[in-house]
């Protein structure tokens, strides 16, 4: 079963995007995510996705507008990450047939997008809700919901999360760098999937 990590490459150049990403999928990460404020996002994600759609989950994040999910929808890409909670994003991609991951805050947000199709949590940024707003979070929340720490959270502090409720993370810093080389970007993963099969078993 694939880990819950979402690989986060910002700032990814399309012409490093098909050997990173083999480098990540090999480290044990299968869910990448390029940010649309990246160079030529959607030529990364096309690339990606020819080149490894038969092996990982490829998807689009920062997506913003729901014009923008119909261009990553044509790329290809199975998932849409987005920082905040835009209902019209959320319902698009739910109608295009991809996976939506919206950033949530609040209670009323984590229950808007889960009204709206959302298939999974984002909460954005989980290091300025803390693990105590996450189990307070999780207390009212249906019990089947998927909920992706992201911001604040990594592979030094698994374990605190995992007991806070968090079933899954977006890793950004701690995975990728623009300016890192391939074999970096692999011992980061690496380091990252260890961690993870430390706090939830591989």
């Amino acid at each position: 079963m694939s880990r819950r990590l979402i690989a986060i490459l910002r700032g990814l150049d399309p012409d490093r995007a098909v050997e990173t990403t083999r480098a990540v999928i090999d480290a044990g990460i299968d869910w990448i995510e390029v940010p649309l404020n990246s160079p030529d996002p959607l030529v990364s994600i096309r690339r990606m996705q020819d080149a490894f759609g038969d092996r990982a989950h490829i998807g689009a994040g920062t997506v913003l507008r729901t014009e923008e999910v119909d261009a990553v929808a044509a790329t290809g890409a199975t998932f849409i990450v987005s920082p905040n909670c835009n209902l019209d994003v959320i319902r698009r991609t739910v109608a295009s047939g991809l996976g939506s991951y919206p950033g949530v805050f609040s209670p009323t947000e984590c229950f808007a997008a889960l009204e709206a199709g959302a298939d999974a949590l984002k909460i954005f940024p989980a290091g300025m809700m803390g693990t105590g707003g996450l189990k307070a979070l999780r207390a009212v929340l249906p019990a089947d919901t998927l909920v992706y720490a992201v911001g604040g959270a990594g592979p030094d502090n698994f374990d605190m999360w995992r007991a806070a409720g968090a079933d899954g993370f977006g890793l950004g810093t701690s995975v990728f760098n623009p300016a890192w080389s391939v074999d970096d970007v692999a011992a980061a993963a690496r380091a990252s999937a260890d961690a993870w099969d430390a706090a939830y078993g591989s």
